[in-house]
């Protein structure tokens, strides 16, 4: 019987897979896992040289001081001598400079503004708390020996012996009468002191330390310290030498006390000391020709 009468014999039907290409075996590709990049870790923060970060920069530290500037050449110029002339009247501008009630309520003022604009930059723009901030951080019983300090620091005066200081200064005025000596002790014992270390123990030291370490911010505090003293001495190099001396003091003690009312203590133990041996030398300040009158 022919094929196509029989079905039977007809051929099977082809393969739906298709032939393979080759005969050779085919080896498996391997399942690579590419590893994952390491997580970027950021290196830790440098810590502040000196152990000093204050809130406030350099530029508040400058803005302190132009504004302390222009309220003193106004204090001086207008409001003060406004005031006095409502008391003295017929006095001149001359007589009234040479009163040092008149440079001492100048003084005042600048003070005044001074401290408001400094609790400003500290509570009002980088809003921290002002004595926190300043480490201020009171020494307790532990501060009878900065104001002992202090007192050892006289031994800078010695030195002035074999100096070339002026005989005469325009500081001398201050002592001329006891009322005007006893209210220039006052107030070197007290706001003196208390707003120059506010000012360059506690905003200026760490701002230079934090950038130059620890040296260069007593070095570079100590300065404009001695400098400030230049023509209230006579513009004698001598005595800002040993005002320089004792700047470098008392910013050393607030550098390793990390406390500015440690180095408040230290420089109301000078002063005071200077103070209390003055008046006693001179008959409570009446006799101003008996003593050799330190500095502060």
């Amino acid at each position: 019987m022919s094929a196509p009468e029989n079905p039977q014999f007809d051929s099977l039907p082809p393969s739906s897979d298709p032939p393979p290409l080759n005969s050779e075996p085919q080896t498996p590709v391997p399942f690579v896992v590419l590893p994952f990049p390491a997580p970027a870790i950021a290196p830790p923060p440098t810590a502040p040289k000196a152990g000093e970060n204050p809130v406030w920069s350099g530029w508040d530290v400058l803005s302190i001081l132009g504004l302390t500037a222009v309220t003193y050449v106004l204090a001086e110029l207008f409001v003060v001598p406004g005031i006095f002339r409502s008391i003295y009247p017929h006095a001149s501008l001359t007589e009234l400079a040479q009163k040092p009630a008149l440079v001492l309520l100048s003084q005042l003022l600048l003070y005044a503004v001074m401290a408001v604009f400094m609790v400003m930059v500290v509570v009002r723009k980088h809003h921290a708390r002002f004595w926190t901030a300043i480490r201020w951080n009171w020494p307790g019983v532990a501060g009878v020996s900065f104001v002992g300090l202090g007192v050892l620091m006289l031994g800078f005066d010695i030195l002035g012996r074999f100096l070339p200081m002026p005989k005469n200064t325009p500081f001398d005025q201050f002592f001329d009468r006891p009322f005007d000596a006893y209210l220039t002790a006052a107030f070197a014992v007290t706001l003196g002191p208390l707003m120059e270390e506010l000012f360059f123990r506690g905003f200026l030291y760490p701002v230079v330390a934090r950038r130059w370490g620890a040296v260069w911010g007593i070095l570079l505090t100590a300065l404009p310290f001695g400098l400030m003293h230049f023509f209230q001495y006579g513009n004698s190099w001598a005595a800002v030498l040993i005002v320089f001396l004792v700047g470098v003091v008392l910013t050393m003690v607030r550098a390793m006390s990390k406390s500015v009312a440690s180095s408040f203590l230290a420089h109301v133990g000078y002063n005071a000391t200077l103070m209390v041996l003055t008046a006693w030398a001179t008959d409570g300040f009446k006799h101003m020709d008996k003593a050799a009158l330190g500095l502060f």
